[in-house]
């Protein structure tokens, strides 16, 4: 699943706040999400 979701985001079909909910839910890890957007995880409370 990390590959598709690193090729969409690429691709500009998943915007950031997206990518924060994959990442919220536990399908991609926040190293993952680092290494796809460039920035760290922060939860949104």
């Amino acid at each position: 699943m990390y590959k598709t979701i690193r090729a969409r985001y690429n691709k500009g079909y998943i915007r950031l706040d997206q990518l924060k909910r994959y990442c919220g839910l536990g399908v991609i890890t926040p190293e993952q999400f680092k290494e796809i957007c460039g920035k760290d995880y922060e939860a949104d409370e």
